[in-house]
């Protein structure tokens, strides 16, 4: 049951990104710096909810990381207030 549940679930998004592709099928032009782009609208806005995922993903690890990494001193720290006492 639960495969049928994940593939009706599938379907609908595939059904609404056609969709959504269909609608926004006109030709946008994007002016950045000196470059321009031409592409259709669903395009353009896939490319850039692709960019801020992987923008997100890495500014994500990053803070992970560091507040790992400072974690990880923390009890160090400790262990040198309690040899200066």
């Amino acid at each position: 049951m639960t495969k049928h549940i994940k593939l009706t679930i599938g379907l609908v998004l595939v059904v609404l990104l056609l969709i959504f592709i269909v609608q926004n099928a006109v030709v946008v032009e994007l002016h950045f710096l000196f470059w321009t782009l031409s592409m259709s609208r669903s395009l353009m806005i896939l490319f850039v909810l692709f960019i801020g995922l992987v923008a997100g993903w890495f500014v994500g690890n990053f803070f992970h990381h560091k507040q790992h990494n400072q974690n990880n001193k923390q009890p160090d720290n400790d262990k040198q207030l309690e040899e200066q006492q």
